[in-house]
Formats: C-alpha cells, sequence, structure tokens
C-alpha cells in the first residue's frame, strides 16, 4: 500500500532503473510515515563509502514530524539522514552508477509492504527543458483523446 509518491520525480527525470530498500526507523517515525505526514520533494539518495571500503546508501532531506510532538524525545532531529537497507551488490552497483556524470538516485515512493516500510527510488537523469515540454504535449494530447472517446460513447 503506498504512503507517499513523488509524481513530480517522473516529470524532472528520466528513470532508468528502479531498486527498492528498507529504511532504518524508529518506532514515532514509523507511525508518522504510516500516518503520511511527510513530503518526498527535495529529498534525495547518497551513496557514501567509508575508510574500510564498504558502502552505504542514506536518503538525506527527508522530515518526519515526531508522530506526537508532545512525547517525542528531547534529542529526536525530524531531518536526519536515514540509512537505506540494501545488499552488497546493489550498493557497490549504485555507488558506481551515482559518481556517473549526469545521474542521480531520486524516491519514487513510499510504501508497506508486508508490515515494514519500504522507499522505491530510481536511477535518473534529468530532463532538459525542451524534454518537460514534450512531456506536457504528449499529456495534454491523451487528456483529449480520452474526453473523446468517453464522448463519443
Amino acid at each position: 500500500m503506498s504512503i507517499v509518491a513523488n509524481k513530480k520525480a517522473y516529470f524532472d527525470y528520466v528513470i532508468l532503473e528502479k531498486f527498492e530498500a528498507g529504511l532504518v526507523l524508529n518506532g514515532q517515525e514509523t507511525k508518522a510515515l504510516r500516518a503520511r505526514s511527510i513530503s518526498l520533494s527535495g529529498t534525495y539518495i547518497t551513496t557514501r563509502q567509508d575508510k574500510t571500503g564498504s558502502a552505504e546508501a542514506f536518503w538525506v532531506g527527508a522530515i518526519i514530524p515526531p508522530y506526537q510532538p508532545l512525547n517525542a524525545d528531547k534529542g529526536y532531529d525530524p531531518k536526519r539522514d536515514r540509512k537505506l537497507l540494501l545488499n552488497k551488490e546493489e550498493l557497490r552497483y549504485l555507488l558506481g552508477k551515482s559518481k556517473e556524470k549526469g545521474l542521480t538516485l531520486v524516491p519514487l515512493s513510499v510504501y508497506t509492504k508486508r508490515r515494514k516500510i519500504k522507499l522505491e527510488f530510481g536511477l535518473a537523469k534529468g530532463k532538459k527543458k525542451f524534454d518537460k515540454r514534450e512531456s506536457i504535449k504528449k499529456r495534454e494530447v491523451d487528456r483529449k483523446i480520452r474526453n473523446e472517446l468517453k464522448t463519443r460513447g
């Protein structure tokens, strides 16, 4: 079941590949996400490699307010980076791809799968202005076709 989707990502980027990752959250963040109190705009995925050579992926820029603000922990930071749970092969692949010029990792949706909260993100390439105009034209034509079919029966 989808909690929130980033529709603007499909307009601003060409999605080349999609990935699914688990999120490391605490209890109140999980409850807040299930209550749909989050926006994906302005968030992104970053990969980091430590000194030992192991890679990690983080979801940056997501603001998850506390579920019950009066009962929140004193040290709770709603803007903290949240770790993504991926296997080693995916992490190595994403680390290499994210360093390529013009490619970025963009969150597409947050959803539940068997009681666990998952993040779907995509390896994306930014669209140029003329690509965006083309998308708008295509959407308008599709809308007109649907309306014509609806009126004709």
